[in-house]
């Protein structure tokens, strides 16, 4: 099988996104989590409180916080459009090559929700940074932090559905 702009373009992409992703899973999200010995924002899925921020804030100390916005928050800025640009060029590429489905209709604007909550909450974690953990700006960030990891299992899942009705598809076919 041929792969055609939009798969090229997935595999670019995904590639940029994993080295990405492993940079900060391995490097600067696993630096601030030795540091604070508490997970840092963007490893809380499913939110944190006013309490919570406090802690890893107090926990981070000034040299932590500087760190967390002069290197974690700059590589989470390319990590969104990489993850966005991947799921879509996925899909672009599935719908081209075998067709549109409800899959790849939906999984287009669930990925770019996706990216624009996590920049959202990447602007609120900089702001927490500098700022601190006024109660309105953590209750804000950490929704767009659940939102964002929604929306992402949400994208994921319809790339997952778009390309394994492909894959089933051929089984079949070749079983027939």
């Amino acid at each position: 099988m041929k792969i055609g702009h939009s798969g090229k373009a997935a595999i670019l992409f995904g590639l940029g996104a994993m080295m990405i992703y492993l940079v900060m899973f391995l490097g600067t999200l696993r630096y601030l989590t030795d540091l604070a010995v508490v997970l840092p924002f963007d490893l809380r899925p499913t939110g944190y409180s006013q309490v919570d921020a406090a802690v890893l804030l107090e926990a981070l100390g000034e040299a932590g916080r500087q760190y967390y916005l002069m290197r974690q928050v700059p590589l989470d800025t390319l990590y969104p459009a990489l993850l966005a640009l991947t799921l879509i060029s996925t899909l672009r590429w599935r719908a081209a090559e075998f067709g549109p489905t409800l899959m790849t209709s939906i999984g287009v604007p669930l990925a770019i929700l996706a990216a624009t909550f996590d920049y959202l909450e990447n602007l609120g974690i900089g702001l927490m940074l500098l700022f601190g953990a006024d109660p309105t700006l953590v209750q804000a960030t950490s929704t767009a932090t659940m939102l964002k990891s929604a929306l992402t299992s949400a994208a994921i899942l319809a790339v997952v559905a778009a390309v394994a009705a492909v894959l089933l598809r051929r089984m079949s076919r070749q079983r027939a």
